[in-house]
């Protein structure tokens, strides 16, 4: 069974069919730049793109950056404040002319991760975060989703986590992997003091490059496993959730 996923970043917009037998991409992604400003409707149009290259026609999965409820973008850090309050599930419908299913990017990676990848079968609780231009996070236990929980949003030394220790941090700060290892371990070291989970999961693209920054973390007594699906699990945790699975 294949269905489309489409996942909204804040530096890119990608999207392919997924093979949900396997948990896999059927096809190569495609992949277009997120614009700037990310206004809803500049977004709709290269969520538009993405989808028109395959000339998709059926449900469409969709991630955001943000919390979304019912449809509803109720956040915007990373992407143009007009899309707080959006009616976002209405919009992409209208735009692509396919039936759209809106979640958290976050959310949609750890259940991706969860059926597919690292989490697999892992009972008690697990924490997914998605490092990238933001933090995203996705909290289970023993299996279910604790939706739209913005983990990443945590304040950690006066700041937001994600201006400390995201991957957009890193690279405008030009960090070194040490340097920027040791900001992600006190993320996490607070993480796991108010959530005491089994395991992280490391997503994101930064999850290809996990041998540089992982091993470099101490303290954390929880397992730490970089995500399996990679910065794909967003993809196919959004073809998911409009297959209803």
């Amino acid at each position: 069974m294949e269905i489309f996923g489409v996942d909204i970043g804040g530096s890119g917009i990608k999207g392919a069919p997924v093979d949900l037998d396997r948990g896999e991409l059927a096809q190569e992604r495609h992949k277009v730049l997120t614009p700037h400003p990310a206004t809803p409707d500049s977004v709709a149009d290269g969520v538009a793109e993405v989808v028109g290259h395959f000339d998709w026609k059926g449900p469409v999965g969709i991630t955001f950056p943000g919390v979304v409820t019912g449809g509803i973008t109720r956040t915007a850090a990373n992407v143009d404040k007009g899309w707080i309050d959006t009616d976002a599930r209405t919009l992409l419908s209208d735009r692509i002319g396919q039936p759209v299913t809106i979640l958290n990017d976050a959310d949609a990676a750890g259940v991706a991760e969860m059926t597919f990848g690292a989490g697999r079968d892992r009972k008690g609780t697990v924490i997914m975060l998605t490092l990238g231009t933001g933090i995203g996070s996705a909290v289970f236990t023993d299996g279910q989703l604790v939706p739209n929980t913005e983990l990443g949003h945590l304040e950690l030394h006066g700041h937001d986590a994600e201006k400390r220790a995201s991957t957009k941090a890193k690279e405008d700060e030009d960090l070194s992997w040490q340097h920027w290892a040791h900001r992600v371990q006190k993320y996490l070291v607070h993480v796991e003091m108010l959530f005491s989970p089994e395991l992280f999961i490391i997503g994101g693209g930064v999850s290809r490059k996990a041998e540089k920054f992982l091993p470099l973390i101490e303290h954390v007594r929880a397992e730490l496993v970089p995500a399996q699906l990679q910065n794909n699990a967003g993809i196919v945790g959004a073809a998911m959730a409009a297959a209803g699975k």
